[in-house]
C-alpha cells in the first residue's frame, strides 16, 4: 500500500495546513468522465511517496472497475492547477470465493496538508462505501516501523492479522491489517483471513462499529508495494483491457 507521512512534519508544514480553511476542502467521489483531470494528479501525489512510480495500468485497474471506491480531498482556495491534496483507492471483490473483501490500495495526502485528519475522513468514506456494497471485511498493509500508520487503522477498528516479510521493494516487511464487516467472517474458509474475530472488537448487528478519529490524525507513512500484490494475479488481464 502506498501511504505518505505525517509524523515528521516541521512547523512550517503545520503553520501552512493550519491556516487552510476548513470550508476551503471538499471531498468528492472520483469522476471518470474526469479521468484526464484526476488520473494525472493522483499520479504525481502518490509518486512523491514511492520509490518507483506505479504503472497507469494499476491505477486503470482500479478506477475502471472500482472508481466509486475512490475519494478525492480538493482544495478550492489552491492558487495551483491542480486542487488534488489527498487520495484514497480501493477495491472490492469475492476472495476465492470466501468473503466479499475491501482493499485500501493506496493512501496519500500532499505533504503541507498532513496533520488535519484528511487521510482519516478519507478512509472513513472508502470504509463506509465498502459497508453500503456489502463488503465482509477491509484488508490493507503497512510498514511494520509505521507506527503512524498502526495507530491510525487501529482507531479505526482495524485488528493486526499477519506479518508479512519482506513484503516491500525495499526489503522491509508489513503487517496486515483487517477490519471485519460481518460476524464470522474470519472463519468463512479460503477467502477468510487466520484468526476468529476476538469477542471485544464491538461487532453488533452485522456491522463494525468502527471508532471515530478526531481531526489532527494525519496520512501514515508507506513504501510501494509490488504490483504485483496490487494487482492480485491480475496483471494479464489487465494488460489485455487497455492495450
Amino acid at each position: 500500500m502506498s501511504q505518505s507521512n505525517n509524523d515528521n512534519e516541521n512547523s512550517s508544514n503545520n503553520n501552512t495546513a493550519q491556516n487552510v480553511k476548513a470550508d476551503s476542502l471538499r471531498y468528492v467521489r472520483y469522476d471518470p468522465a474526469r479521468e484526464n483531470e484526476y488520473v494525472p494528479a493522483m499520479r504525481q501525489l502518490i509518486s512523491k511517496d514511492l520509490s518507483e512510480p506505479y504503472s497507469i495500468y494499476v491505477y486503470r485497474y482500479f478506477l475502471y472497475q472500482w472508481g466509486d471506491l475512490c475519494f478525492m480531498a480538493m482544495d478550492d482556495d489552491d492558487d495551483e492547477k491542480n486542487k488534488l491534496v489527498g487520495v484514497v483507492v480501493s477495491k472490492l471483490e469475492r476472495h476465492r470465493g470466501g468473503p466479499l473483501r475491501g482493499y485500501i490500495a493506496m493512501l496519500a495526502v500532499r505533504e503541507e496538508y498532513r496533520g488535519r485528519g484528511i487521510a482519516t475522513k478519507l478512509v472513513r468514506m472508502a470504509i463506509d462505501a465498502m459497508i453500503e456494497r456489502d463488503a465482509d471485511e477491509i484488508a490493507l498493509e503497512t510498514e511494520v516501523t509505521n507506527t503512524a500508520a498502526m495507530k491510525l487503522y487501529e482507531r479505526l477498528g482495524f485488528l493486526r492479522s499477519k506479518r508479512l516479510h519482506r513484503y516491500y521493494l525495499n526489503g522491509n516487511s508489513a503487517y496486515r491489517f483487517v477490519l471485519y464487516l460481518k460476524e464470522g467472517v474470519a472463519s468463512m474458509g479460503p477467502g477468510g483471513f487466520d484468526h476468529p474475530i476476538p469477542a471485544a472488537t464491538g461487532i453488533t448487528g452485522g456491522e463494525q462499529q468502527y471508532a471515530a478519529v478526531g481531526a489532527g490524525q494525519g496520512c501514515p507513512e508507506g513504501q510501494q508495494q509490488q504490483q504485483s500484490v496490487l494487482l492480485d494475479g491480475h496483471e494479464d488481464e489487465v494488460e489485455q483491457m487497455y492495450q
